[in-house]
């Protein structure tokens, strides 16, 4: 039983990865209507900005999971400026070309430099050590990871889904010619909304620092199977993205306890199944 246990922690952590970077994709999609195939190379990005800001700057855990958003947001920014922008009206083919080819060069830069072998990132004094639950041991920064990734996902939801900004940036995408009659700058909602997504995805990325080390192919392992659970839940549900993160990390840590083999193909069984139900997702809903 504690096997079982210990795999369902597996589970869970997984699954708050998952949760948190399909939730930024579907921000970016739901919002923007870009597939960004860039977010696994930006989730690298944001474990990497927590690496330098400890070695090279001595600036702690707790700072990073502030800054690492910000800086790789501002880059998103950027890169939705400069690039992304221009895609405004074309086919989704175009935006995932455009990121897959962005996400390769920042991948390809930080392999250059670093190698592929993992950076060591500290877990923070505060949250070393672990509780005996009974039925199993509980590392805390692991207890951390889940707790922390789930609040962040139910607060990104009710800023968008509940609140008066979320409002005008569902609208900005939905109607940004009736958005600009009443004074507000569309294209700059748009950038924020694409640095939101990003943010989320270097937050994931600084979490994941401590437990799967820093490594410029991180991201690349994780991103195809982060598409499949936006894919099951709905392109671009809010909601959809979190349930669906954290209820495929679960069963994929069940996957390992009682039929390992099946482990690393079960969400993409799970993906096809569904997608032959309902083609738009557990929560989708057609165009």
């Amino acid at each position: 039983m504690q096997a079982l246990y210990a795999q369902l922690l597996v589970g869970l952590i997984n699954g708050s990865f998952y949760a948190l970077l399909s939730l930024g994709l579907a921000v970016i999609f739901g919002m923007l209507n870009i597939i960004n195939f860039a977010h696994g190379a930006l989730y690298m990005m944001g474990a990497f900005v927590a690496y330098f800001l400890l070695n090279l700057g001595g600036i702690n855990y707790w700072w990073a999971l502030l800054l690492a958003p910000i800086i790789v947001g501002i880059f998103g920014m950027i890169l939705e400026r400069t690039m992304l922008q221009w895609l405004t009206g074309l086919d989704h083919l175009y935006g995932l070309l455009l990121t897959f080819g962005i996400a390769l060069i920042v991948q390809g830069v930080f392999q250059n430099y670093f190698g592929s072998s993992g950076l060591p990132y500290a877990i923070p004094d505060q949250l070393k050590g672990g509780m005996n639950l009974g039925f199993m041991f509980l590392p805390v920064y692991r207890g951390w990871v889940v707790i922390f990734s789930l609040v962040v996902c139910l607060a990104t939801w009710f800023l968008i889904e509940k609140t008066r900004l979320g409002a005008y940036l569902r609208a900005a995408t939905e109607n940004p010619t009736l958005v600009r009659a009443f004074g507000i700058n569309v294209p700059r909602m748009i950038t924020l909304t694409y640095g939101l997504g990003v943010g989320l995805a270097a937050l994931a990325g600084v979490l994941s620092a401590p437990i799967n080390q820093v490594r410029p192919l991180m991201g690349a392992d994780l991103i195809i199977v982060v598409f499949a659970v936006v894919v099951i839940g709905g392109m671009g549900s809010i909601m959809g993205s979190i349930i669906t993160g954290f209820a495929l990390g679960v069963i994929e840590g069940l996957t390992k306890y009682f039929y390992p083999e099946a482990s690393n193909t079960v969400v993409f069984v799970l993906m096809v199944l569904v997608l032959l139900v309902k083609p738009t997702g557990l929560t989708g809903r057609a165009a």
